[in-house]
């Protein structure tokens, strides 16, 4: 018996071919209520992307992500090899968004404007360099327990997150957002930190243990801001226009200033603003903005809360 007959009897046996023609027409229904029926989505591959941000992790730092025999007189070569690979996959994939976007007949050119994007991705390479070297010195700096800088990028979620967010920004920036998104849900996958790749985060920006840490679209997070696991800077609410769809794109996150510590478990929604230099502890549920070096910890009473918000007690230093 050949192997095709073999695989037939088998699918019989299990009602596969029935299945598959019912599969086929669930696919189909869908497709059709999509518009999509002449152009199925060929959308980009999550393994591929994780490869091409490992790839541009070891580009980034060769001597700790890259190759464990490394040489210095091989760097450059390797550097160089390794973003070639890196850089070309990604070429693929963003043609593969620009095409599932386009219009249909206006697909033809997706090659040479994913070309041209990647282009422009990979000269603002050495500015996320910059970025994430001064990210990894606030761990150091702030984390009593870190005992090197090389410690902290090897080991900690939070640094890991942050390249996938540092490296997803300036894709969802050149307007790949769909390959942006799924970079920082690799990193969500595997960290249990979810930043979405439209937030804007200046450097020295620390996330420790980090579990739970949810920082919204809309979120705009300054200089040498330190989370704790836990903290949420998210929307207070999903306003909805005239036909009832939730309003999309429109600012609802928290605005931390420079300096900030949030402790774990705080949660910290609207468009609302931390001001500079301010503390806010654990477990606090914040809906109201608050001024420059604020310390606002959760307490019986709510004094110093405005009316109707929040539940902690703020005391201005």
């Amino acid at each position: 018996m050949s192997q095709h007959e073999k695989n037939a009897e088998f699918g019989d046996e299990l009602g596969i071919s029935q299945i598959v023609t019912q599969l086929r027409e669930v696919r189909l229904t869908a497709l059709e209520h999509r518009n999509r029926l002449n152009r199925p989505p060929k959308l980009p591959a999550r393994k591929a992307l994780a490869e091409v941000v490992e790839g541009l992790g070891a580009a980034l730092f060769p001597n700790r992500l890259g190759l464990p025999d490394l040489r210095e007189e091989g760097i450059d070569y390797f550097v160089g090899h390794t973003l070639d690979v890196a850089l070309r996959e990604l070429v693929a994939q963003v043609r593969l968004e620009l095409s599932f976007v386009a219009e249909a007949g206006q697909a033809e050119d997706a090659k040479a404007r994913a070309t041209a994007l990647v282009r422009e991705f990979a000269a603002q390479l050495p500015a996320v360099r910059h970025l994430l070297d001064s990210d990894i010195r606030a761990a150091y700096e702030g984390d009593p327990a870190a005992r090197s800088v090389d410690e902290v990028l090897v080991c900690y979620p939070g640094i890991n997150a942050i390249i996938h967010y540092r490296i997803a920004h300036v894709l969802h920036q050149l307007g790949v957002p769909l390959i942006a998104r799924m970079i920082t849900e690799i990193a969500h996958s595997a960290t249990g930190i979810d930043i979405h790749p439209g937030a804007q985060i200046s450097e020295g920006f620390f996330i420790d243990h980090g579990t739970g840490v949810v920082i919204g679209e809309t979120s705009i997070i300054g200089r040498h801001v330190r989370l704790y696991q836990a903290v949420t800077l998210g929307a207070k609410r999903f306003p909805v226009d005239a036909d009832g769809s939730l309003v999309k794109g429109n600012a609802r996150h928290p605005i931390v200033e420079d300096d900030v510590v949030i402790y774990a478990g705080a949660t910290i929604l609207g468009r609302i603003t931390i001001g500079r230099g301010s503390v806010i502890g654990g477990n606090v549920w914040l809906t109201y903005s608050v001024p420059p070096n604020s310390n606002i910890t959760q307490a019986q009473m709510r004094e110093g809360a405005p009316a109707g918000q929040g539940n902690g007690t703020a005391t201005h230093q």
